[in-house]
């Protein structure tokens, strides 16, 4: 299967990164102005606290996710279609595609508090108020967001790890601090930090 090349542009990259951007803040604007409660999980949750120590140590990420409790997606539901979004149920995930012809890429994608994302998950979701309320939007608490990455522990989200680990934002203090059964997968982080 050919793959169809555009011309290198730095528009398009850029572009690229503020579609993100954008669909981050419309649709937490929108949670707020509901009054439903969230937390913004994932790579943009990375990328904020990144970004509170080293501007040049963010990495981009593709979509937006958010952390809702399960009773309240009706009300993240019609609030965010009446801005705009699509509700779609994929393959056991709840997403809002940022419009009807959005791809599943184009999307905010609902993790649900209290929840384990897969059934063989090793810890459940936190709760939407272990939140940090600095910026422009409620993201994650550290804490709450490391244990996150080293449950779901795919490769981005290992990338995730070295890069807090990266700029001091974890290290090996943390050890004691992490529930027993993902301590492992913390110390492995720790003794490869860039693998």
């Amino acid at each position: 299967m050919a793959v169809k090349l555009h011309d290198i542009s730095i528009d398009r990259m850029v572009n690229a990164v503020e579609k993100v951007r954008n669909r981050l803040m419309r649709a937490t604007r929108t949670l707020e102005d509901a009054g439903v409660p969230y937390a913004v999980v994932g790579g943009n949750a990375v990328a904020a606290w990144v970004a509170r120590v080293d501007e040049s140590a963010v990495r981009n990420t593709r979509d937006v996710d958010i952390l809702l409790r399960r009773d309240d997606l009706p009300a993240a539901q019609t609030a965010l279609e009446a801005a705009g979004f699509v509700y779609r149920h994929v393959r056991g995930i709840d997403m809002f595609l940022d419009g009807p012809e959005a791809k599943a890429r184009d999307a905010v994608h609902v993790v649900f508090a209290g929840e384990k994302i897969q059934p063989d998950s090793l810890a459940i979701s936190p709760d939407v108020d272990q939140q940090d309320r600095t910026g422009d939007f409620a993201i994650l608490d550290l804490q709450s967001l490391v244990t996150m990455k080293l449950t779901s522990y795919r490769l981005k989200d290992r990338v995730h790890l070295q890069d807090m680990l990266d700029i001091g934002l974890i290290d090996e203090t943390w050890l004691s601090r992490i529930e027993p059964g993902l301590k492992e997968r913390l110390q492995e982080v720790l003794d490869n930090p860039t693998a």
